[in-house]
């Protein structure tokens, strides 16, 4: 391939020039942290109140790099990073990752073992009082004996467990307090309930169960016991309306007469604005690709239910997603479509014998992201996105509910938006690799220059980025004006 290249070999798709709206993109790049170090996820605002944080610094997760949290004040321009703590004795973060010894010597760092993180932050999120939580490692794998077989906990007397590879964590800007909050089961992706449940932080990552924290007690009882809970993934199978003990276990048969439990961890977590239930993608790591839908149930996890659908032909690989306004869920796909689904559209059951994951083709839209394909399997996009984020209050400027996905092999982000995808490039510097993104309103009288989308890149590697050595993970701004010249 290399050799082809230099010999003058040309893609067989020419890239198209930005088209419409694209021509009115602003793009403002900014850098943070170090050269040696890479970003997973930023976060500028609550989600479901975008004016929170008007205009004030935005939050890092550097995941497997460094324990360093960096911080931007985009009105000032400058950045800073203070430090999340561990427990005394907790070991580096997956020790093959942090302060991994290099297999060889690298052309940029030679011996040098750059990554040394313990915190493990992957993802942070805001709350409606502006503090900043995190998923977070705080201590070693083996979990307290309260999360046990054989403890009172009422998570842990139906479900218990032994180990957590990531906890929770959150930060006061105003006393710079940075407070862990241990829970048993472990954390991935995290995101604020709505209505009554807006003080629920739920969580994806607990692999054989779904994890949430009540963050408010939490945090005026400092008691994270007492505070979280967990639930093993139950179907209804006998369709009872109920969630029945002595259910068949995640490897067991169905039986038309019993519950059956499912392996599904998951991977993005979306609470429903619309009716309480919390979403999930699943089998991302192997297994059928699928949606969760959980309804808690009156007392959870006693009441917890789940139903399950598998994403039908031709898509297939979920990784992240997110949830509209009005509960249809939207996913990135790695068969090259941002998928949708919209469980009022089901015909049959949704609970029963029949309901385990393939009985809703019907609730599934795909629709094909922008990007060359491979040649003779007809349309299709080589685009591989990450994670997928619905604007639900126009933070943007394309409306309300346009779903949105990181396009990493098209340089940006990519929207849907009345069926026509729209990318969002950012033209340098090249190898711009985003994982996730939200949108702040800063200003809701501020026309086009009081709104807009942040981001940062999350390719482990910065110094492979245009600039080489010394490139540092960079903060994206994305704006929308009503035309090129607009000033």
């Amino acid at each position: 391939w290399t050799d082809s290249i230099a010999r003058g070999a040309l893609p067989h798709t020419k890239p198209t020039r930005p088209q419409g709206v694209e021509r009115n993109i602003v793009v403002t790049v900014r850098d943070w942290l170090t050269e040696k170090h890479y970003l997973h996820d930023l976060i500028s605002t609550d989600r479901r109140n975008p004016t929170v944080n008007a205009y004030g610094p935005l939050y890092g997760a550097a995941e497997f790099s460094t324990d360093a949290i960096p911080v931007l004040d985009p009105v000032k321009n400058v950045s800073w990073s203070f430090k999340g703590t561990v427990k005394e004795g907790t070991s580096y973060a997956r020790a093959s990752h942090a302060k991994a010894k290099p297999v060889m010597p690298s052309a940029y760092w030679g011996n040098e073992v750059i990554w040394n993180s313990k915190i493990n932050a992957h993802n942070p999120m805001f709350d409606a009082d502006g503090l900043v939580w995190f998923t977070a490692r705080g201590r070693n794998a083996k979990n307290p004996s309260y999360c046990s077989k054989g403890s009172s906990h009422p998570s842990a007397a139906l479900t218990p467990l032994r180990k957590s590879g990531r906890q929770l964590a959150v930060y006061d800007p105003k006393t710079k307090k940075y407070t862990l909050a241990d829970t048993c089961f472990g954390t991935h992706h995290l995101q604020f309930g709505y209505g009554k449940n807006s003080g629920i932080l739920y969580t994806s990552g607990g692999r054989s169960v779904f994890g949430w924290l009540d963050a408010k007690k939490f945090l005026k009882t400092g008691d994270a016991a007492a505070s979280q809970g967990w639930s093993a993934m139950v179907l209804d199978i006998n369709g009872n309306g109920k969630r029945d003990e002595g259910y068949v276990g995640a490897k067991g048969k169905v039986d038309p007469t019993r519950d059956k439990r499912i392996n599904a961890g998951f991977y993005a977590v979306m609470p429903n604005p619309v009716d309480g239930s919390i979403w999930g993608t699943a089998g991302v790591f192997g297994g059928r690709g699928k949606v969760v839908r959980l309804d808690p149930g009156a007392n959870p996890p006693a009441t917890m239910l789940a139903e399950v659908y598998n994403v039908p032909k031709p898509g297939f690989g979920p990784r992240g997603g997110d949830i509209d306004s009005q509960g249809v869920v939207w996913v990135s796909l790695g068969s090259g479509h941002m998928g949708s689904f919209d469980r009022r559209k089901c015909k049959g059951p949704l609970n029963g014998p029949t309901a385990t994951g393939d009985h809703c083709p019907e609730g599934w839209a795909f629709h094909q992201y922008p990007g060359p394909g491979f040649k003779g399997i007809g349309a299709n996009s080589a685009e591989s996105s990450y994670y997928s984020w619905v604007d639900q209050h126009n933070t943007f400027g394309l409306g309300k509910d346009v779903p949105m996905s990181t396009g990493n092999l098209n340089d940006g982000l990519i929207a849907l938006k009345d069926g026509k995808m729209i990318t969002l490039r950012v033209p340098y510097p090249m190898g711009f690799y985003a994982k996730g993104f939200d949108g702040r309103i800063d200003d809701p009288n501020g026309g086009w220059k009081g709104r807009g989308l942040w981001t940062t890149s999350g390719d482990r590697t910065p110094w492979f980025m245009e600039g080489g050595k010394g490139s540092k993970p960079l903060v994206v701004h994305f704006q929308i004006r009503p035309d090129p010249l607009a000033k």
